[in-house]
């Protein structure tokens, strides 16, 4: 397995920066979000900082995490750690031959982003606390309740203990709400292994992010 962190750099006009592979690596023409493979021993936010420093020249500060997903690639399994840079320092410059280009959300969502990229385009719609189980980008269910499904909006599931975080996660649910809080290792250690975005229960934000969650969930079951 491949581990690899990106960045979604975001600037003041709400865009996203992505990158264009060069000539001579794999997928190149493809287009991504900034980023590289971990070195040994390497915590994945001191290797985002690295990456984009060594890649396009700026300097970020306090990334968050967004989600944790993996994909496989006829070579091989990713495992892509991915976090949102809203803070940085600089102007973002080629420095590995790669184009740039800042995307608003809908040229992003039509560029031709890597397949494991892609389901970033949709977790980005989701907000950093949810405050209620149905908005315009998504829709909240109850653990075990059949979703309306359709129109384009995620689907979250709310969940009352990692056992149903873990089943709502293996069932394809597009993020997970949970219910009650988790102790600190354990909502750790589930946004480590589901590959998709998870909000905590009963911790603040900063606390949150810094155990690899999206967001907050202050909706009850």
């Amino acid at each position: 397995m491949i581990h690899v962190v990106a960045g979604v750099l975001i600037d003041r006009h709400r865009r996203v920066l992505i990158a264009q592979r060069p000539a001579g690596k794999h997928m190149a023409g493809a287009w991504e979000f900034p980023g590289g493979k971990l070195e040994p021993g390497e915590a994945p936010a001191d290797a985002l900082k690295r990456e984009i420093d060594e890649e396009i020249g700026v300097c970020i500060d306090r990334p968050r995490p967004l989600m944790r997903l993996r994909h496989h690639y006829e070579h091989g399994e990713v495992l892509l750690d991915v976090w949102v840079v809203r803070h940085f320092r600089g102007e973002p410059r080629s420095l590995d031959g790669q184009a740039l280009r800042w995307c608003n959300r809908r040229e992003l969502a039509g560029a031709e982003l890597l397949p494991a990229d892609r389901p970033i385009i949709d977790a980005l719609r989701l907000p950093e606390r949810l405050r209620q189980r149905s908005a315009a980008g998504y829709r909240i269910t109850p653990f075990g309740a059949r979703g309306a499904g359709g129109g384009g909006r995620l689907e979250g599931v709310l969940c009352a203990s990692r056992a149903e975080a873990d089943t709502a996660a293996a069932c394809g649910a597009d993020f997970l709400a949970l219910g009650k809080p988790l102790a600190p290792d354990e909502l750790g250690e589930l946004c480590k292994e589901v590959g998709a975005p998870v909000y905590a229960r009963g911790v603040d934000l900063e606390r949150a992010w810094s155990l690899g969650a999206t967001g907050v969930n202050g909706l009850m079951r």
